[in-house]
């Protein structure tokens, strides 16, 4: 059983533009214990702020209501009592002791001798034993350490081995190793010292966080350091999301968390630290689960002959087909299908003529066109537009906030109404929520925005706005396409109010 520490809260708050609020620290703390049931998280480092100390003091009292507040851990330094009374005022019970693994930090950023830094080291555990606080120990810059200055490492460790120390934390704090260096190096402290808990924690400045942790747990490490969706300093610690992966399918080890949860947490931190994540990023992606070729989609008809181990189901996801130039009638017809729409093979052979007309033009198509373009090419009149915008002007004035009056049909009914508005699209949004309102009809919430133009457009190209709604916590996606931003986030909303 590999054990998982999730240090989003701590390493991964130092990401830059990253600062998470109270509550929001409370929120992912709850989400990494309860919901996917990581072993220990690092929440903060001691001595920052006033904030840092309000935030753990409240992890720690919900921790302690939850009988899990050993499992909660806070970076301290070798200075004395300071860092034991600010973790203990915060009503935490384990220090993470940040040590120096290597002899140039020892040397040159403390300026003191390895026995020197034992001695200190010493007089902190021993100080916490009295205080009632667990100590695991970091090895900072380990990496360097053990590869340029391995007399220092085994000095260092042969001074703590005996200490009442939990675990020995093993950092690529800069992300320098490869694979085949990370399993030799855990390997020698492994065999060196049998007796001992070693955690390994990795960076990814050469994008070989994940491929390290692998080798890792070859060499026999038991704890792995990760945080959600890769934050972190730099280029970021190793992705809980895809460390799971590897070492369910690859290993065939076992953890303690729970796969279903991932992409939940994964987009609430998201939310939370304002760092989006990439779409082809494995597991928790946007794009990760989803079929483009038609051939794939038509192998999955067949006999799933494109799945891997990689479920989407196992992560709270589901497959999906692309639509493009690249689009086959398989991946339609499946877009089709979930929609309830059959066509016969000629109608088939129009529709997916259009498609590949729109992504030749870099237009993204997505399962909520189909009825448009279905209605378009086939002028089929079981797919209705229930909501036209028959009208609607919008003004902007300097010092004046943008007017819109907009004239609709709803039902073959007209309707008109005023509102201003932070904007022309809110104007144009609160005139129609106006109406929506006083019909007593349900409307969605507006989630994300997204603007953007084709690769190599220019001043006059088409803009596409993509917005996502929430609606009675559904989430669909509609987009509009037009030469100006907001006729094309109008199309897009109209698109949507058709599509509910």
């Amino acid at each position: 059983m590999i054990k998982i520490i999730d240090t989003t809260l701590r390493d991964g708050e130092q990401t830059s533009g990253v600062s998470f609020a109270i509550k929001e620290k409370l929120s992912i703390a709850r989400l990494l214990l309860e919901d996917l049931s990581v072993d220990r998280i690092e929440v903060a480092s001691a001595r920052v702020s006033d904030g840092e100390f309000g935030s753990v003091k409240e992890i720690a009292k919900w921790a302690k209501s939850k009988k899990m507040l050993d499992r909660v851990e806070v970076l301290g330094f070798v200075d004395g009592l300071t860092s034991l009374n600010w973790i203990k005022d915060a009503g935490c019970q384990v220090i993470n002791l940040l040590c120096k693994g290597s002899l140039k930090h020892c040397k040159y950023q403390l300026k003191k001798t390895v026995e020197q830094h034992i001695a200190d080291i010493k007089e902190v555990v021993s100080n916490a034993e009295k205080m009632g606080i667990t100590v695991n120990v970091y090895l900072e810059d380990w990496s360097n350490g053990i590869q340029e200055s391995p007399e220092y490492v085994f000095q260092l460790m042969d001074g703590l081995k005996d200490l009442k120390i939990k675990h020995f934390m093993l950092p690529d704090t800069l992300g320098i190793l490869n694979p085949e260096q990370t399993e030799r190096y855990c390997r020698e402290m492994i065999e060196k010292y049998p007796n001992l808990l070693f955690d390994f924690h990795a960076h990814n400045d050469y994008d070989l966080a994940v491929a390290n942790v692998f080798s890792a747990v070859k060499a026999g490490i038991q704890g792995i350091h990760v945080t959600i969706n890769g934050l972190g300093e730099r280029a970021g610690n190793a992705p809980l999301s895809s460390v799971l992966a590897v070492l369910h399918d690859q290993l065939k080890l076992k953890t303690n968390v729970k796969e279903k949860e991932i992409n939940h947490v994964s987009k609430l931190v998201e939310t939370y630290s304002g760092i989006r994540i990439p779409t082809n990023k494995p597991v928790v992606g946007d794009n990760v689960f989803t079929q483009v070729a038609g051939v794939h989609a038509d192998g999955d008809a067949k006999k799933n002959l494109y799945f891997n181990e990689l479920l989407p189901e196992r992560f709270g996801r589901v497959r999906e087909y692309a639509l493009g130039k690249t689009s086959g009638k398989a991946n339609i017809r499946k877009n089709l299908e979930a929609l309830g729409i059959q066509l016969d093979d000629k109608s088939m052979q129009k529709v997916t003529k259009r498609i590949i007309e729109l992504g030749d033009k870099k237009q993204v198509v997505t399962p909520h066109d189909l009825p448009y373009i279905v209605s378009d090419v086939l002028k089929d009149e079981n797919v209705e537009e229930h909501v036209k915008v028959l009208n609607y002007s919008l003004s902007l004035a300097q010092g004046l906030k943008p007017v819109a009056n907009i004239l609709v049909e709803i039902e073959g009914v007209k309707y008109q109404e005023t509102s201003s508005g932070d904007g022309q699209y809110d104007a144009f949004m609160k005139a129609l929520w106006k109406i929506y309102d006083k019909l007593g009809k349900p409307h969605p919430i507006l989630v994300d925005y997204v603007v953007s133009i084709p690769p190599g457009g220019r001043t006059d190209a088409l803009v596409q706005t993509m917005i996502t709604w929430n609606l009675n916590g559904h989430l669909l996606k509609t987009h509009g396409l037009d030469g100006d931003q907001t006729e094309a986030a109008i199309k897009a909303t109209i698109k949507m109010l058709n599509r509910i």
